[in-house]
């Protein structure tokens, strides 16, 4: 199966959940690390999940007694993690033979 569209904000989501790959992380925790806004990263963690680089549970709490919604924790998927990595690099080295390229896009606008 094909991976999704490798889109910035795709790139931070994966790159923060890999940082510790082994750690569970839950939407507001993962905006925090992506440097995302909240609204942006639930569609891309379905997608994620739905091609299978990513996994999720729902925390077992009673809102009640904590006060708070259930979390919905995501990790990568240790089956696709290799996966998720190339496809990282992949994107880098595109990125940098445009620059090559094109060095004038690495300064931003003129």
């Amino acid at each position: 199966m094909a991976g999704p569209r490798m889109t910035i904000p795709t790139q931070l989501v994966l790159r923060a959940l890999l940082e510790e790959p082994d750690r569970e992380m839950y939407g507001l925790q993962i905006c925090a690390a992506a440097g995302l806004p909240t609204g942006t990263i639930h569609p891309i963690l379905a997608r994620l999940e739905k091609v299978g680089w990513l996994r999720s549970r729902w925390e077992e709490i009673d809102p009640g007694e904590q006060g708070r919604p259930r979390r919905r924790y995501y990790s990568v998927n240790p089956d696709s993690a290799a996966a998720v990595r190339a496809a990282l690099h992949r994107v880098e080295a595109s990125h940098q033979a445009l620059l090559r390229l094109r060095p004038d896009l690495a300064g931003g606008a003129q």
